[in-house]
């Protein structure tokens, strides 16, 4: 052999190391928000990493005020920070439009995109582009006590009315036993309290805005949900709630503090959980209530996955949302938590799916409550907007939280209701017209 030619092979065999050692390289930093179903992915991982040795994952998980804020910035300024990203029906249509997403429609024929729920679907699609794949689908619906109930003599109807809501929250409530009648939502944020008090309010009549983008926050439909909320809250719910989210009353619930909890679907495989929920046998559903008026205070919302267009390694991050949201993935959940704790909400086969429904009493429930949310006619009257517990523009992302703001500062006792609603209406005034939707 002659010099040249080890030279050669040295310079081959080196170049291959290289390329090994690039191989390894591909890291993915995905930034996920800190509910229960996006902890347990992670430490399902392993399954992936298996499959792609060559892809290692970095993840940055956060509370879902500060999750939307960081991304928000991050591909508003083309940042670059993320791979793959958490975002929700709010943000996809926006950010893809934008072009600030790498489109979806690519997946593979054994991805089953068709089996996508299809309002969940067309939530992260625009103009038929999907932008964003569901690791969750959700609408909002109560969870109740059932031994309270019955000890109370009480019966929850399938569809409750804010009425009968309003009379069992009274009777359940024991705060000397440290129980309370209901739990609700009162952490400010668009995603948080005003999730909740904009469903409210569609169920009582009231709009953010009318057909001409004036804000409604002074119309007698808004002033008889926040009354009615702080009247439920004050009276019967738990100390401190201006500071509880979904997280906070999750914990509340599974620790036997809530005889009434209206919020995400999601959260019905936590509550009935035996080895998180202390009450995980006596839980019992029903669809978010309304007022008479045609429409239920539930959402629609779905927790996806999706990659910014300034992501450095599309091909492979493409391959990990694929395995996390995969009919693989549902399987694997299954294998190692039960079908009951499987992410809900995302494909037709899971309701057909008799090992599911049999071990997730609340699969029905969950899948009637989305299928009653209607975010292109969100509310009783005509608006010019979609979306149900959000408005689908991008100003309502400051304009939700700010307005949330004040909510949460009436709960906290520092404003009455009257003052809460004149100052919502004064913000989102100033708002839209900063924004030109007004003059």
């Amino acid at each position: 052999m002659t010099m040249t030619t080890r030279a050669l092979l040295g310079a081959t065999a080196l170049c291959a190391i290289g390329l090994a050692a690039s191989a390894q390289e591909t890291t993915l930093t995905i930034a996920t928000v800190n509910n229960g179903d996006m902890v347990r992915m992670q430490g399902l991982t392993d399954d992936f990493t298996a499959q792609h040795p060559d892809i290692a994952l970095e993840w940055v998980t956060l509370e879902e005020n500060v999750l939307r804020q960081n991304v928000t910035t991050d591909i508003a300024t083309n940042g670059g920070q993320y791979d793959v990203i958490t975002i929700g029906t709010y943000e996809v249509p926006i950010w893809g439009k934008q072009g600030w997403l790498v489109p979806l429609n690519d997946l593979p024929a054994e991805y089953d995109v068709n089996d996508i729920l299809p309002p969940i679907r067309a939530g992260l699609s625009v103009d038929d582009n999907l932008y964003a794949v569901p690791f969750y689908g959700e609408s909002s619906f109560i969870m109740y006590r059932k031994d309270l109930f019955e000890a109370a003599g009480l019966t929850m109807p399938d569809a409750p009315t804010w009425d009968f809501v309003k009379e069992a929250a009274a009777k359940l409530n024991d705060a000397d036993a440290g129980v309370y009648g209901i739990c609700l939502r009162g952490k400010a944020g668009w995603g948080e309290n005003v999730a909740f008090l904009t469903t409210m309010a569609n169920s009582y009549g009231a709009r953010w805005f009318d057909e001409n983008w004036q804000p409604q926050f002074d119309s007698p439909e808004w002033k008889a949900a926040i009354t009615d909320y702080l009247d439920l809250m004050n009276n019967y719910g738990p100390p401190g709630a201006s500071s509880n989210g979904f997280n906070e009353n999750l914990t509340l619930f599974q620790q036997g503090k809530c005889g009434m909890w209206i919020d995400a679907t999601v959260a019905a495989s936590f509550v009935t959980d035996p080895n998180n929920s202390t009450v995980a046998d006596k839980v019992g559903f029903a669809l978010a209530p309304d007022a008479g008026k045609g429409k239920r205070a539930n959402w629609l919302w779905s927790w996806a996955l999706a990659i910014p267009s300034s992501s450095d390694a599309p091909d492979a991050a493409k391959q990990f949302i694929e395995w996390a949201t995969s009919k693989g993935y549902t399987e694997l959940v299954a294998a190692n938590e039960g079908w009951a704790n499987v992410p809900p909400g995302t494909r037709t086969s899971l309701y057909e799916n008799q090992e599911y429904l049999s071990a997730a009493p609340f699969a029905q429930m969950t899948i009637d409550s989305i299928n009653a949310a209607d975010p292109q006619q969100p509310t009783v009257d005509p608006v010019p907007y979609t979306g149900v517990q959000f408005v689908a523009i991008p100003e309502f992302q400051g304009l939700g939280t700010s307005v949330g703001q004040e909510f949460s500062a009436a709960l906290a006792g520092e404003k009455t209701a009257d003052e809460a609603l004149a100052s919502a209406q004064e913000i989102a005034t100033q708002e839209m017209t900063s924004a030109g939707y007004i003059q």
